[in-house]
C-alpha cells in the first residue's frame, strides 16, 4: 500500500477559490474546506493537516484570530499556515506574520 497523501486544509469563504485550489491540488493531496474561522479551527485541531492555506477576512472568526488560536495551541503550532488574502499593505502583510502566518500571498495570485 502506497504512502497517504498529504492533506492541505484551505480555508476561505469564497466558493471560487476553494473550487480553484481543489482543481489545481485535488489529485496530488487530500484537501479540506473550511468556510469560516470556527470550522477552520476544529478541522485543524481534528484533521491535523500537513498545510493551511487561510483567508484574512472570513466569517465568524478571522484569519488572524485563528492563526494565533492555532500557533498558542501545542497539537496545532507545527501546522504551516499560508494567509491568502487581498489585503496586500505592508501592515496587512506585518500582522499576518506577527500573528503567526508562515508566510503571507496577496490575491490575485
Amino acid at each position: 500500500m502506497g504512502a497517504s497523501k498529504k492533506k492541505i486544509l484551505i480555508a476561505d469563504d469564497e466558493v471560487r477559490l476553494r473550487i480553484l485550489v481543489k482543481a489545481t491540488l485535488g489529485d496530488e493531496y487530500t484537501l479540506l474546506e473550511a468556510r469560516d474561522g470556527m470550522e477552520t479551527l476544529r478541522l485543524a485541531r481534528t484533521e491535523k493537516p500537513d498545510l493551511i492555506l487561510m483567508d484574512l477576512g472570513m466569517p465568524k472568526m478571522d484569519g488572524l484570530a485563528v492563526c494565533r488560536a492555532l500557533k498558542m495551541d501545542a497539537s496545532t503550532r507545527s501546522i504551516p499556515i499560508v494567509m491568502l488574502t487581498g489585503k496586500g499593505s505592508r501592515e496587512d502583510v506585518l500582522r499576518g506574520l506577527e500573528a503567526g502566518a508562515d508566510d503571507y500571498f496577496s490575491k490575485p495570485f
